[in-house]
């Protein structure tokens, strides 16, 4: 590997290329239509994606942070309200909840999945019974779902809104449910690098509820049910025509890429059985999608380097729990059991080369260099 270009840890250029001549027709369709906001391509997209999740509802919107910060601002969540979600997440799950003046209390991970803990959730909410908790936001990480069935009820009991963070479980399931259809308003990134990803940015928020769909329509685009007359205090965040065209090519793709990531983290499960690490695990009924696949490695920097010198990209996600960013650290509340685990995690986790178009010879070579890696000197 050291003699070609390294390989990528992600590939979205890879993904366009191998859709090129549908996405190009598609773009094409959106330049001459002369219509490149929220028009027709948008909502044929919303209808799309609603029914591959199995929602009656989609909102298209400008980024999956926005999703989160939509969901949050049509279920009324606002300054002096409490939102418990994870540390180990990408920072815009936290950054949503600041955006409304609410306050993240942060609680820790089930040590397996690395998703939100339901008995530390509800030890969260137990100590904090005189806060206003308004929600909860567990984070689909790295394409396997959170514990939903243990958290949709712990949430429920307590009347807390639930929004799914569903930015890297397109097309996951658990027990037979898809993730995005157990929350009150599930969001999505279409991030480039996504399972299900834009040429730019995108997200939506999905639902059954034509209430809460109509209000996330309203405020996405400054409240106007007119033009120009504003009968609520919204916000702009609309998916561009050419971002949903383009989504609407992928989607089609969506379940067998999906299959393919599967296949990939099968082949990487038998080839690093005598590395030093340990490959992820999936809970029970769950279907991942491998938006990563993330290992523990006691020695992660070392064997990131190693790989690094042999032509093969990692990524590390995440490297800083949220609750030890110079930006967040005194803009959330730690739950009193702590972040022992979330912490632990930070240091050992190391996310391989993961993409539909990795081919079974790449990811056996990475494996060989990951077995190969010489120990630390203790």
């Amino acid at each position: 590997m050291t003699n070609a270009l390294p390989l990528p840890q992600a590939d979205p250029r890879a993904n366009y290329l191998s859709h090129r001549e549908a996405i190009d027709q598609a773009i094409r369709r959106v330049l001459e239509s002369g219509w490149y906001i929220l028009g027709r391509e948008v909502e044929e997209f919303e209808a799309e994606f609603a029914r591959y999740v199995g929602v009656k509802f989609g909102i298209g919107v400008g980024s999956g942070t926005d999703a989160l910060h939509l969901a949050l601002r049509v279920l009324g969540v606002g300054p002096h309200d409490a939102v418990i979600t994870v540390s180990n997440t990408a920072v815009a799950t936290v950054a949503a909840i600041d955006l409304c003046g609410a306050t993240p209390l942060l609680v820790d991970v089930d040590p397996v999945t690395f998703t939100m803990d339901p008995p530390r959730l509800e030890q969260a909410i137990a100590s904090h019974r005189g806060s206003r908790l308004r929600a909860v936001i567990p984070v689909h990480l790295y394409g396997h779902p959170a514990d939903m069935e243990a958290i949709t009820w712990i949430a429920r009991r307590h009347g807390l809104h639930l929004i799914e963070d569903c930015a890297q479980a397109h097309g996951a399931s658990l027990a037979g449910r898809s993730t995005g259809t157990w929350g009150d308003l599930p969001a999505f990134s279409f991030y480039p690098t996504k399972n299900l990803g834009a040429l730019g940015d995108g997200g939506a928020i999905v639902t059954d509820d034509p209430r809460l769909a109509e209000k996330a329509r309203l405020l996405r685009q400054y409240g106007w049910r007119e033009r120009y007359v504003s009968d609520d205090a919204g916000f702009n965040t609309r998916l561009d025509e050419i971002q949903a065209a383009i989504l609407r090519v992928k989607l089609q793709s969506l379940n067998t890429e999906n299959q393919r990531r599967r296949e990939l983290a099968r082949l990487y499960d038998t080839a690093l059985a005598g590395a030093r690490l340990t490959s992820p695990r999936s809970a029970a009924n769950v279907q991942h999608v491998y938006h990563q696949y993330t290992v523990r490695a006691p020695d992660r920097d070392r064997l990131r380097e190693f790989l690094l010198t042999n032509g093969v990209r990692t990524a590390v996600l995440y490297p800083v729990p949220i609750h030890q960013q110079p930006g967040y650290r005194d803009r959330v509340v730690i739950a009193k059991e702590g972040l022992e685990r979330t912490e632990g995690l930070c240091r050992e986790i190391l996310s391989l080369p993961m993409f539909p178009e990795l081919t079974d010879h790449q990811v056996h070579k990475v494996a060989e260099l990951a077995v190969r890696c010489p120990p630390a000197e203790r």
